[in-house]
């Protein structure tokens, strides 16, 4: 089954194609990886659970992905992840010393491995200036780095801008 991952900015509409794509699925499981931290967050938390299908599986995963999806493997079950850039700020938050290049390769070991339809909604966040601080720059570091690694094995890669998408990589063209 195919694995798909969806890049695009804040607002630009990938959300709204995952839901799309994972709609032509009977089962769902949504993951969501948003924790509410504040007002706004939280706003939009319940802004998503509004939009989605009532008859989704909701599946809420901050931290333990790699686990969630292999445990989800071969169920038969379309599992839509949203999104990978607040795990990723999740991890950074929890666990700052841990070896990044291994939580990344442990998650593409974990997509890859993963028998199922999988959708991994992504933002790009390295098309803009240099960010100033340091946590700002190495989350940056870390997002990109994560992009790229998921890219080369995912069999489809989209990235949406002003709600269009634009495909990077289609699945004959996937590596192994």
């Amino acid at each position: 089954m195919k694995k798909t991952l969806i890049l695009g900015g804040a607002r630009s509409g990938k959300s709204s194609l995952a839901e799309t794509l994972a709609k032509t699925s009977e089962q769902v499981t949504y993951i969501a990886t948003a924790t509410a931290f504040d007002s706004e967050m939280s706003q939009r938390i319940k802004l998503h659970q509004q939009q989605r299908p009532k008859d989704w599986r909701l599946l809420e995963c901050p931290l333990l992905l790699c686990e969630a999806l292999t445990q989800l493997s071969g169920s038969g079950q379309t599992l839509l992840v949203d999104c990978l850039t607040l795990w990723l700020n999740n991890q950074l938050y929890h666990h700052p010393k841990q070896d990044f290049a291994l939580a990344r390769q442990g998650l593409a070991d974990a997509v890859c491995q993963f028998e199922g339809k999988l959708i991994l909604v992504s933002n790009e966040v390295g098309m803009g200036l240099v960010p100033m601080g340091e946590l700002n720059r190495v989350f940056v570091d870390q997002q990109g780095w994560l992009n790229q690694h998921l890219a080369r094995v995912c069999d489809e890669v989209i990235f949406v801008a002003a709600g269009l998408p634009l495909y990077l990589k289609r699945g004959t063209d996937a590596a192994d």
